[in-house]
């Protein structure tokens, strides 16, 4: 496992294009996952999407410190409420804005062996889900400001 190099905002116009679809489920997925993982945590971060390390595919993880949870080809299916706070990015170091979003979130997604999997998010969970699947389609917080 290694930590990759976060992509900052206005650096690299990789943050602003929508990534392909994941098609291969193999080692180098997974090693790339694992990747993510470590380095999102090494960043004190919550969610990481494969845009911010320089990758163009479907792909992201989140912990909101209740546990991994992987992503691939993630597609929001149902949203519900709204909540508004304060929100903030790997990629755009110390800036924090207002942000609204649903209040909760239905997923589907596949899982690092292609399998389907649903996974449904309230609050900060809901909050990390549309962010880093935003990242997936080329779109930044400051754009949802």
């Amino acid at each position: 496992m290694a930590i990759r190099e976060i992509t900052k905002y206005g650096k690299d116009a990789i943050l602003k294009k929508v990534c392909r679809t994941q098609m291969n489920f193999d080692d180098r997925l997974a090693q790339i996952l694992d990747d993510m993982a470590d380095t999102m945590y090494n960043a004190d971060g919550v969610g990481l999407a494969a845009p911010q390390v320089g990758i163009l595919r479907r792909y992201c993880v989140i912990d909101i410190g209740e546990g991994l949870v992987e992503l691939i080809n993630p597609v929001i299916v149902e949203t519900s409420g709204e909540q508004t706070g304060q929100e903030g990015c790997l990629s755009v170091p110390g800036r924090y804005e207002e942000v609204t979003r649903p209040m909760k979130v239905k997923v589907r997604a596949q899982n690092r062996k292609g399998e389907n999997i649903v996974v449904e998010g309230e609050g900060l969970m809901a909050r990390a889900l549309c962010h880093e699947i935003d990242h997936l389609d080329g779109i930044v917080f400051l754009d949802r400001m």
